[in-house]
């Protein structure tokens, strides 16, 4: 593709709103992950009383539990991403190739 061409895509407002969208929840599926990963980490570093404690009768604690609580929500939150990408972001960035001629 010529740079004229990707001046015209630039200066496409829809251009510029999927990129502000698109940013926009990047960073808050990343402070949402950053923020549970950070609160786990101090519930280890200063509540191993709580981590350590078992969950009913069993061997089973709450730390391990916390800890596939986390696994599985960064798991979530990429599921969230690539579900908004594939219904909103590839169908506007297909319009705006399509009509840039790409």
């Amino acid at each position: 593709m010529d740079s004229g061409a990707e001046g015209g895509i630039e200066a496409d407002p829809r251009y510029r709103t999927l990129v502000s969208a698109r940013r926009r929840l990047t960073w808050v599926l990343s402070a949402t992950m950053l923020a549970l990963y950070l609160g786990f980490l101090l519930l280890v570093a200063f509540n191993k009383p709580l981590m350590a404690r078992p969950v009913g009768s069993g061997v089973l604690s709450i730390g391990i539990l916390l800890g596939l609580a986390v696994i599985l929500s960064a798991i979530g939150l990429t599921a969230v991403y690539v579900r908004r990408s594939t219904a909103v972001y590839d169908p506007l960035v297909d319009a705006i190739r399509a009509d840039h001629g790409g």
